[in-house]
């Protein structure tokens, strides 16, 4: 069971990633963000770190095939959900910042605790 969990977050990190890496004004819509000054450094960080960047953590987590590798992808994911806790209490951001709050802290929370026991 720990397996397919570990196999599905990995799949939806990689997923999340194309998403950000194919379609980033897509992302840039669906995050509240905009260019300015017809500068393209926003659709390339986008691919870059809303992208690219998870699609590497997930087949990352896939290929190498240990508890510790997913334990980093959770700590990433740990990483993203407290800056969205920051920005819901901080910033007052609003309800779509807390869905996606919830699924980081849920991956976060799976990927650490529940790869702690398969540790050597």
């Amino acid at each position: 069971m720990r397996r397919i969990f570990n196999m599905a977050a990995m799949a939806a990190t990689i997923l999340f990633g194309l998403v950000g890496f194919l379609a980033p004004g897509y992302t840039l819509q669906v995050l509240s963000l905009a260019t300015v000054d017809g500068s393209t450094m926003g659709m390339s960080e986008i691919r870059a770190a809303n992208g690219a960047l998870f699609v590497g953590l997930g087949l990352a987590g896939l290929l190498v095939k240990s508890p510790v590798a997913l334990q980093v992808v959770g700590a990433a994911y740990a990483g993203a959900a407290a800056g969205r806790l920051a920005g819901i209490v901080i910033d007052g951001a609003g309800m779509q910042a807390v869905w996606f709050f919830a699924v980081e802290a849920a991956f976060a929370a799976w990927l650490i605790l529940g790869n702690r026991s398969a540790q050597p």
